[in-house]
């Protein structure tokens, strides 16, 4: 599990998250006030430039990021507690399409790249989505601890399991693995997360969707560390947090069998399941101090804060260009 911050849990002043029970349950551990970061002069129990910032903040989108955004949200609304920050877990495409779009929300979190359908109907309504990349994640193929027989799986193998029409249990795979279903559980249609293993894994096939899809990782966590034959697949954060009940496969690499992690993302030896990970705002909301100085806040600890989550942080030269380009929207108003 990631290393926890001291503290209470999310029921703190001016901090919304939801998730779900389980999620709730599942994060709770790890929601305790944050200190001081590298490059930042001011710790959660202090305020920082504007102690005048209040308003609410409403963040929905990728289950993936939703940790990130929500331990952040948290330590902003400590530094300014006239500040609620809600963060929704909804999954990338539900959050552009019922929350960010409509104008119901300000920030969207998203594990793969705004699609050009998306951005077409938040324009229609006026709403400009602005993009930053604050993290990088390496998705996770877990089965349950008992199931020693997968210790590496080829892409096509993954295919073979998760496409429509695949196999149904695990000799279907292998002949030599065990003659059981295969219970899998995986994130909904809304999700980033299954559009980005759909274009990874099944360039050429449908990702199937006749088992259990919950945009509730830790649902999924649950399901897979209750049956020795399950299998199921999230972000790294997800993964690291419940490694006392999952374990994660290693993927047929370029070198070998390689399994996720922070330093294998970040060097480039577990490519195929590493992704990008962003926050997008809508620029009209800008003009509202407390949203600008939530996205700075954001932006600035992108260099950090992932780290403490599970994932991969940005480059400082990432997170330059990200202020720089935020500094610009504000300037030009």
């Amino acid at each position: 599990m990631p290393p926890c911050r001291d503290g209470d849990g999310p029921s703190r002043r001016g901090f919304l998250g939801a998730l779900g029970a389980a999620g709730a349950v599942g994060l709770a551990g790890c929601l305790g006030s944050v200190g001081s970061r590298p490059g930042s002069t001011a710790t959660a129990t202090e305020t920082t430039d504007d102690d005048a910032l209040s308003g609410r903040i409403a963040i929905a989108g990728s289950s993936t990021v939703y940790p990130l955004t929500l331990s952040l949200g948290k330590s902003f609304s400590d530094a300014h507690p006239d500040v609620t920050v809600s963060v929704t877990s909804t999954g990338t495409g539900g959050g552009f399409a019922d929350f960010f779009c409509p104008g119901r929300t300000v920030v969207n979190d998203a594990s793969r790249a705004i699609e050009t359908d998306e951005r077409d109907a938040c324009a229609t309504v006026g709403v400009e989505p602005v993009e930053f990349r604050i993290a990088t994640d390496a998705i996770s193929v877990v089965v349950n601890p008992d199931a020693d027989w997968a210790d590496c799986l080829t892409l096509s193998e993954l295919a073979e399991i998760w496409r429509v029409g695949g196999a149904s249990s695990w000799s279907d795979v292998r002949p030599e693995w065990p003659d059981e279903p295969i219970r899998l559980a995986g994130p909904t249609t809304a999700s980033g997360t299954f559009d980005y293993f759909s274009d990874a894994v099944l360039p050429s096939a449908v990702q199937r969707t006749d088992h259990l899809t919950t945009e509730q990782d830790t649902v999924i966590a649950k399901t897979v560390g209750d049956s020795p034959y399950a299998m199921g697949y999230f972000g790294l954060a997800y993964y690291l947090q419940n490694r006392d009940a999952v374990r994660a496969v290693p993927i047929s690499e370029a070198d070998g069998c390689v399994l996720p992690s922070p330093a294998n993302a970040k060097n480039g030896a577990y490519d195929t399941l590493s992704r990008p990970l962003y926050i997008y705002v809508a620029r009209e909301a800008l003009s509202r101090p407390e949203v600008a100085a939530f996205v700075r806040y954001y932006l600035e600890r992108s260099t950090s804060e992932p780290a403490v989550v599970g994932y991969v942080p940005v480059t400082e030269e990432t997170a330059a260009a990200n202020l720089d380009r935020l500094d610009t929207l504000l300037a030009d108003g």
